[in-house]
């Protein structure tokens, strides 16, 4: 099933495409695409209704974030050994692990805010897990009974605050509108080899990042498995993976994103975002 959230920010219905592509209104079956909901039980009940029977909702109408009520959003850093490379870090030999404040979450297409002082606003392309049923020490090979599914996340990085201003990354990850997360909650019966998905991002046009997250260093069920180690994990929970070569900073010279640049950014059956930097 492909989940999301249609209408203005604070508004958003739950909603399910069908096999149109057209989006159906899930408001009567289920309050959100949160909480239980998310649960094998919550998705199962969503998979044993005729949703041709549910009203069509209008393509045009603004996308949420595929997630409502977020808890934690945890993000991990140079997970692609190339990206290493390029930003000039080793191979970490366990998971750098960072967050986003959940006040950065917004829809996939929703305008991305240049904070004020910025100097180096960088693109990220990652994909997501979103977390199901809750767990604490999750053994590996159980994680696929705490995966409610996968989407695409933007891991929009400010790198003079990250890199230059002391402290830990997180303050260069978390500013307003720098997590979108979307278009859709794609749940794993659809997403038969998360080990093999093309991972593209394009700014004005131009192509930056092509990787596959076949080249992660750790995978998205050890990821889940190790924080569950350090914290419980939630429902809802959307831990971000890490990013392929081709970010701004990894350029010669860096490129870095300013006010009018439009962001393309898309994973293999997991949707596409467009992001304008405002």
């Amino acid at each position: 099933m492909k989940l999301l959230r249609v209408g203005l920010m604070g508004q958003e219905i739950p909603a399910i495409v069908d096999d149109d592509g057209q989006y159906r209104d899930l408001s009567s079956v289920v309050a959100d695409i949160a909480g239980e909901v998310l649960w094998p039980e919550g998705l199962q009940k969503i998979a044993n209704i005729d949703i041709q029977q549910l009203p069509v909702i209008s393509s045009d109408q603004r996308i949420g974030a595929c997630v409502g009520g977020i808890g934690k959003f945890v993000c991990i850093g140079l997970n692609f050994a190339d990206h290493a490379e390029e930003s000039g870090m080793s191979i970490p030999d366990e998971p750098v692990v960072f967050n986003k404040w959940t006040s950065a979450v917004c829809g996939p297409n929703d305008d991305v805010i240049k904070p004020r002082g910025s100097t180096k606003l960088d693109w990220e392309v990652e994909l997501g897990i979103v977390i199901g049923k809750p767990g604490a020490y999750i053994a590996e090979s159980d994680t696929d009974q705490h995966i409610a599914g996968y989407c695409v996340v933007n891991d929009v990085s400010e790198r003079n605050f990250q890199l230059e201003r002391g402290g830990q990354w997180d303050k260069g990850k978390g500013c307003d509108t720098f997590g979108p997360t979307g278009p859709w909650l794609v749940t794993q019966d659809e997403v038969p080899n998360v080990l093999n998905l093309n991972m593209n991002l394009e700014v004005n046009g131009k192509s930056y990042q092509a990787g596959n997250t076949k080249t992660m260093i750790f995978s998205p069920a050890f990821i889940v498995s190790y924080l569950s180690r350090f914290m419980s994990l939630q429902s809802g929970d959307v831990i971000s993976t890490g990013t392929p070569p081709g970010v701004g900073l990894g350029q010669n010279p860096p490129v870095y994103l300013e006010v009018g640049d439009e962001m393309t950014v898309s994973i293999t059956g997991l949707g596409e975002q467009r992001q304008r930097v405002v």
